[in-house]
């Protein structure tokens, strides 16, 4: 009766692990989405350039992720301290981009980098501790309920990714100044604090800890080809989320629905997350990826053959592309952990790792895809040529699809032990 009693009370906490993970969606989706548009923009700064930034940035991620994840695992005890400098590093760095654009732009790219690298880390820092301490935040360390504080977890990104994807639109109804920007980073600066304060008791738990580990351990415990699987796939949602705004404002001439746009691809995405993970508890990982997707390919293969003005069109591939997306939040990362609490490995040093393969994605997106559009002659806000508007629809539609078709074959290959 005790033991009943102490699950529920820590099942009692999911809520709070929701409202954590809802901060750190909210800060990806500006850095992730809004970030290429408003650098270019805003801030007058040429797509290869910003390619280049944002790559470099990801070369100090190469070192500091796995660091961050040793330094997680290194003090457990400090867990609540890193949980509330990773809150703070953004309650600070939103304001600072957001609402010092004129200071930005004087200070080049150093004033850039610096903001970029402070918000990066914290986001870094609160995304690994967050999936890192997935045992530790569970009632039991046992895989259903590792996949029952995934699907809370993930549901509080869903409510993190529309809650940003709608607040700059909403700010600018209620008055605020130009695209509505220095507001949105006061608003996601204000909601870190909160955050922080109301999310202390679940870092307070009794820390769950793995044995230290090798490389070798990882690859023993099935849990390198994950990584790599995770790398490769999340290279097509990085292409997409990186020039969503593109082109849906450029290439449909859709730009008043790219909000509602973003949050039906979320909201899809989010509802899909509790049928997922009913799928995959009867059918397993492998089989449920193989449902879901199909439907991100078929996604990439109808945008690539819209026309400008189809809104309809595009809603349809919103919602099947964010439906496959929800099987990849839950899936991917709940087959990893539970990958690492079978081997008893340390969870946040792999999580660091599992971390830096996907921001490499968004970095190697950026780095490859910004300047061949520059160098195609796209130029985001202007009237393009058919040829750069042709280059946007390879890049954002063709090269994800066949992306996708490497990593359905990477999961085809997987060993049913590490697949189930």
């Amino acid at each position: 009766m005790a033991e009943a009693a102490v699950i529920e009370q820590t099942r009692g906490l999911y809520p709070r692990v929701s409202l954590y993970a809802l901060i750190l969606a909210a800060a990806g989706i500006p850095l992730y989405i809004h970030l290429p548009r408003y650098a270019s923009v805003e801030l007058g700064i040429g797509l290869a350039t910003l390619g280049g930034l944002l790559l470099a940035i990801r070369l100090v991620d190469l070192v500091q992720d796995p660091l961050i994840g040793w330094a997680i695992d290194r003090f457990p005890r400090f867990q609540l301290g890193f949980a509330l400098l990773a809150v703070g590093g953004l309650a600070v760095g939103f304001p600072l981009l957001f609402t010092r654009a004129e200071a930005l732009a004087q200070g080049g790219m150093a004033a850039l980098a610096a903001v970029l690298v402070l918000l990066f880390s914290a986001y870094s820092l609160g995304m690994i501790l967050l999936y890192g301490r997935s045992a530790t935040l569970a009632s039991t360390p046992t895989s259903p309920e590792l996949m029952r504080i995934a699907a809370w977890r993930e549901a509080g990104m869903l409510a993190g990714v529309i809650m940003a994807a709608l607040l700059p639109t909403l700010l600018v109804a209620m008055g605020a100044a130009g695209s509505g920007y220095g507001a949105f980073g006061l608003t996601l600066g204000a909601a870190a604090l909160l955050v922080g304060v109301l999310t202390r008791p679940i870092w307070q738990r009794p820390v769950i800890q793995g044995a230290r580990f090798s490389l070798a351990d990882l690859t023993q415990a099935g849990a390198t080809r994950l990584i790599l699987l995770a790398l490769v796939n999340s290279l097509p949602v990085a292409i997409t989320s990186t020039l969503f705004l593109f082109f849906v404002e450029d290439r449909l001439q859709l730009a008043n629905a790219a909000g509602p746009l973003l949050v039906l691809f979320f909201l899809s995405a989010g509802l899909s997350v509790p049928l997922w993970a009913r799928v995959a508890g009867h059918l397993g990982g492998r089989k449920t990826l193989l449902i879901a997707m199909p439907l991100a390919i078929g996604g990439f293969v109808g945008a690539a053959f819209l026309s400008a003005g189809n809104l309809l069109g595009f809603a349809l591939i919103c919602v099947a592309s964010g439906a496959a997306l929800g099987a990849d939040m839950v899936i991917l990362p709940a087959l990893f952990s539970v990958s690492l609490t079978k081997a008893r490995l340390s969870a946040s040093l792999a999580f660091g790792i599992w971390s830096f393969a996907g921001k490499l994605a968004l970095a190697l997106a950026a780095f490859l895809v910004l300047p061949a559009l520059q160098t195609n002659g796209f130029v985001p806000g202007e009237t393009n040529t058919p040829e750069a508007l042709n280059a946007l629809n390879i890049a954002y539609a063709v090269v994800p699809c066949v992306l996708k078709l490497v990593a359905l074959a990477m999961v085809l290959a997987l060993p049913a032990e590490e697949a189930e």
